[in-house]
């Protein structure tokens, strides 16, 4: 069973910063990939950032120069460091771990937060 608790939602201001944190817990061999997704009202979910075992990211075109992602294999968590938020920002975000080692092997997928809302004024 593997649990993930997200944090640093909130309301901000346009142009202002927000960090976004997910730590997975449980029995946990490996993770291949972990990321942020996130669905604003009436909108499909999307891809915000996501970030590798050795550190290759690739963002969504939207948020690049704005966005970094990390992680810290010691501790299973994943941040997103959000700058220069927009209106357009705002949505649920979502962590998302995937091809998650759980046994000796045994492998799932992919592992849902229950998602932090971000909500940017303008």
């Amino acid at each position: 069973q593997v649990q993930l608790v997200e944090s640093g939602g909130g309301l901000v201001q346009a142009g202002g910063s927000l960090r976004l944190s997910c730590a997975a817990s449980g029995s946990i061999f490996s993770i291949n990939a972990m990321g942020w997704y996130r669905q604003a009202p009436g909108k499909q979910r999307e891809l915000v950032a996501r970030i590798t075992t050795i550190g290759s990211t690739n963002y969504t075109d939207s948020v690049k120069g704005r966005f970094t992602i990390s992680r810290d294999n010691a501790k299973n968590t994943v941040y997103l460091q959000m700058n220069s938020l927009k209106p357009e920002d705002t949505a649920v975000y979502y962590c998302n771990l995937a091809g998650v080692r759980v046994g000796p092997f045994e492998y799932v997928m992919d592992y849902w937060g229950k998602g932090t809302l971000v909500t940017v004024s303008s």
